[in-house]
């Protein structure tokens, strides 16, 4: 508990190696998690080499914890396991749809947070790449991944070598909705990000950039509408490219 409490992302690491036989006792517990049926729908492509994690950078634009983490590791939505069983033992399978993506991507995720919150209580730190949904096409090249396998999630693994702040967190009661969903009421959104538009870093952001507020850095800066349609098109063409785009 206390670990989930504490946690922080780590972007600097330690040019300590990750024991193999360590990495895989916590991706076979990782593994226990929640699964759709029991299928199991996910594979996990480790990536250690420098070689490797160069060529993966691009696709997560180059940030430098993949190339400096001593463990790179790409998590995936993958039905191309269970489909192949299925072929070889007289079913015909039909997992080639975006429901079918969805549940595989669902068991890749469950998997990669018990994974994160399982190596931190080792005493490892890590880093959520969102890039991955980004730019799947070049992880797929890169990562060679087959028809029904497709890249959801990246995490950098290592010893850290720093303690950041810990960043904030909405409070609970502006994500809790007790038997249905309670819509906000403007005096209610104000209260729920306050803390948030209130820290010293996030009103330096506003002045930095020169915007009037703190939503503009997300809308106008960090994730914007052009950018979010153009990475859209991306995934669409990639889902359909691995096999899971509905006819």
């Amino acid at each position: 508990m206390d670990s989930i409490k504490n946690r922080r992302t780590i972007r600097k690491y330690k040019q300590e190696d990750i024991p193999e036989a360590l990495l895989n006792e916590l991706l076979e517990d990782a593994c226990r998690a929640s699964t759709m049926g029991n299928m199991q729908l996910y594979s996990v492509v480790v990536t250690r080499s420098e070689e490797m994690k160069k060529k993966l950078a691009p696709a997560h634009f180059n940030q430098p914890m993949v190339t400096s983490a001593p463990v790179v590791l790409t998590f995936c939505a993958d039905f191309n396991r269970f489909s192949k069983w299925c072929q070889q033992r007289k079913a015909v399978p039909g997992y080639d749809n975006s429901l079918s993506f969805l549940n595989a991507a669902t068991d890749a995720l469950l998997v990669t947070q018990n994974f994160c919150t399982l190596a931190e209580e080792r005493g490892l730190g890590i880093c959520y790449l969102g890039t991955t949904i980004y730019n799947p096409d070049q992880i797929v090249d890169v990562l060679q991944l087959p028809r029904l396998v497709m890249p959801v999630a990246t995490i950098t693994v290592g010893y850290p070598d720093e303690t950041p702040e810990q960043p904030d967190r909405l409070p609970l009661h502006g994500v809790l909705h007790q038997e249905v969903y309670h819509d906000y009421t403007e005096k209610q959104i104000d209260e729920i990000f306050s803390y948030k538009e209130s820290l010293p870093e996030n009103k330096h952001f506003v002045e930095l950039n020169h915007t009037e507020t703190l939503a503009q850095i997300f809308t106008d800066i960090r994730y914007k509408k052009a950018d979010n349609e153009a990475m859209s098109k991306v995934l669409a063409a990639t889902l359909a490219r691995q096999g899971f785009g509905d006819e």
